[in-house]
């Protein structure tokens, strides 16, 4: 059966580090953390009291006031990111077949403000004063349909929900509609926006959040001291295409997608495997389709969330199938986590790392806890020539996704 190659020819990102691919990368490169005091509300009931909020968002590029009555902000953030990616691409709508375009864009919440903001007017006014467009607003899938709705994709046009894998799953289900040729273009990605009360409150009540006041040791991936993640916010879609689509218009190629593993840890709602087996296995898998050897791997961007659990099964995960020398950061350190738009941001992350042959440091972390084995870069980024690399994310409920991408060479 022949198959296509898929590449990737755009993307758009709003992040708590950037709202284009070239800022979220200087910020990156130049070490500028994105995590800094909440804003949105008051925190003192918690011992929470940092996140990676969304600075200076350019709403008025493309919305206007009345769209915030009919969409939340995860998905207006979606949209964005969408109308970003096209134009990075230089791919106008009106020259693809729109039936073989699609949308797969993720979310693992959706619109929680919306949740939030009307159950607590249910509460004070009554069920019939919940507004109209509630639903429609909090749906998990209304970031792809409005996208799909807002450009004209007649394709595919779904949110895959796998918690914090939620945005791997989506480029890697988009990878293999266009690799078995149901597809000629998809966007796909992540977007979440769940800095509210009841997100921030319910993972503190789960102690997943870190409690550590100074904002830049409160993302402290794989650092002896950590004690959870940081919540952020944003949005990555990348465009998809088939090399001979691209190549057809004229694209300027960005990467390969040459791999996705994706599978269960089945072992425990939000503890991961502790041998970290589970994500070995999707590793393995992601590999086995780039048909490639580990040791052609020149760098993994990590799933990284700063908690003691993950870190610990991650980094055994690594050093299994990889071993001890493969360069190791997590962007997360940055931007904090963006739970189903996580890895779509690092997507852009990881295959940046590609093309600037730089691998960014792990902001924040000083010392490694005596648990880790894998090769962290901290401190400082380092200069690489990585032609493969990995991004990891894993979810609660035990789901795990790697991507695999290649350095486009033309």
């Amino acid at each position: 059966m022949s198959t296509n190659r898929v590449v990737v020819t755009g993307y758009g990102v709003t992040s708590p580090i950037g709202n284009t691919p070239e800022e979220f990368w200087n910020s990156l490169y130049n070490g500028k953390i994105g995590i800094k005091p909440i804003t949105k509300f008051d925190t003192s009931e918690i011992p929470v009291f940092n996140a990676g909020e969304i600075q200076d968002f350019p709403f008025d590029k493309y919305f206007v006031k009345k769209d915030t009555n009919r969409m939340d902000t995860y998905s207006l953030y979606a949209i964005y990111a969408a109308l970003e990616a096209l134009d990075n691409a230089k791919l106008d709508m009106d020259t693809v077949d729109r039936d073989r375009t699609g949308v797969i864009v993720s979310s693992g919440i959706g619109g929680l403000q919306e949740l939030e903001d009307q159950i607590i007017r249910m509460h004070e006014r009554g069920m019939k004063r919940i507004k109209p467009m509630f639903i429609p607003k909090a749906l998990s899938n209304m970031g792809a349909g409005n996208i799909a709705l807002k450009i004209g994709a007649y394709g595919v046009c779904k949110s895959i929900t796998t918690a914090c894998a939620s945005a791997n799953d989506a480029i890697g289900e988009a990878f293999r509609e266009i690799k078995y040729g149901h597809h000629d273009v998809i966007l796909a990605g992540g977007s979440e926006a769940s800095i509210t009360r009841i997100g921030i409150g319910g993972f503190n009540a789960l102690t997943a959040l870190s409690t550590t006041e100074d904002p830049k040791r409160s993302a402290i991936p794989f650092d002896k001291d950590r004690n959870g993640f940081v919540m952020g916010e944003g949005a990555g879609v990348l465009i998809l295409e088939s090399l001979e689509h691209a190549q057809k218009r004229g694209a300027n190629i960005l990467a390969e997608v040459v791999g996705y593993g994706s599978n269960c840890d089945a072992y425990h709602m939000t503890t991961p495997t502790p041998d970290g087996s589970g994500a070995a296995k999707a590793i393995k898998l992601s590999l086995k389709e780039a048909e490639i050897d580990p040791s052609q791997v020149g760098y993994v961007n990590a799933h990284g969330t700063s908690t003691q659990a993950n870190e610990k099964g991650e980094s055994q995960a690594i050093v299994a199938v990889l071993g001890k020398d493969i360069p190791v950061s997590s962007t997360k350190s940055f931007t904090g986590h963006l739970l189903g738009a996580a890895g779509a941001v690092e997507a852009i992350a990881t295959i940046e790392a590609i093309r600037r042959h730089y691998i960014p440091m792990t902001a924040g972390t000083k010392e490694l806890s005596e648990d880790i084995e894998a090769n962290v870069v901290y401190g400082q980024g380092q200069e690489a020539d990585v032609e493969y690399a990995i991004s990891n994310t894993f979810g609660f409920g035990g789901h795990n996704a790697v991507l695999t991408f290649k350095r486009w060479e033309g």
